[in-house]
């Protein structure tokens, strides 16, 4: 096992997204799950979680998506203001 790694159990219980289609509900969580994975394998795991614990909410502030965006493509904003609301 590499020293530097850390077993990081993330459970989101609610992600509250205004204004998009509830039919692209689990395209939307899927690439949040990804991009997390993504990021936390990239960068590391974030300040907040290295401590233990848990947080009890996070505000990951607000994105505009371009007309258009895809799913994933909404996912992986989500996931980006997430980890940057976690830093």
């Amino acid at each position: 096992m590499n020293p530097r790694s850390v077993d990081l159990d993330l459970n989101i219980e609610e992600l509250v997204l205004t204004g998009f289609p509830g039919r692209d509900r689990d395209r939307i969580m899927q690439a949040v799950r990804a991009e997390l994975e993504r990021l936390i394998s990239e960068e590391g795991v974030p300040d907040a979680f290295s401590r233990g614990g848990e947080l009890e909410s996070l505000d990951g502030g607000s994105f505009e998506a371009k007309p258009g965006s895809s799913p994933e493509e909404i996912g992986a904003q989500v996931a980006r203001s997430l980890y940057g609301g976690l830093r």
